[in-house]
């Protein structure tokens, strides 16, 4: 199981292993359907989406954010946020969806990344 790199009362979060930069918000109490949380939850989620995003966008220069919810394998709760380029294995797919080619990224040091983000998490939520 992966580590958490964020723990609050509301959310954990942890990394997705893949060639891209990608984060996953779980719900710290195990809730099944968004409309299952109540409002204050639904909230944080929310802001912790966009802290996320944002973060990703100043430090990665993505070429698009992807934002996903499924569950269908893990009935927990959770958000995908994935910062992906032209030119990662799968874009335009989705990273679920066809393999278009070896990915060929050089991206800045995700341990930097990881630091600033956590900060302003903490700062934040």
């Amino acid at each position: 199981m992966e580590e958490a790199i964020f723990k609050n009362e509301f959310v954990t979060i942890l990394t997705e292993k893949s060639h891209i930069p990608w984060l996953k918000i779980f719900t710290t109490q195990p809730y099944k359907e968004l409309s299952d949380c109540p409002q204050e939850l639904k909230a944080k989620l929310y802001a912790c989406m966009e802290i996320v995003e944002w973060a990703m966008r100043s430090y990665y220069n993505p070429t698009k954010i992807n934002i996903a919810m499924f569950g269908n394998y893990v009935p927990h709760l959770h958000i995908h946020v994935m910062a992906r380029f032209e030119n990662d294995g799968f874009f335009p797919e989705s990273m679920w969806g066809k393999k278009q080619r070896e990915p060929n990224l050089s991206l800045p040091d995700e341990g930097e990344f990881l630091e600033k983000l956590v900060k302003e998490l903490s700062e934040k939520l």
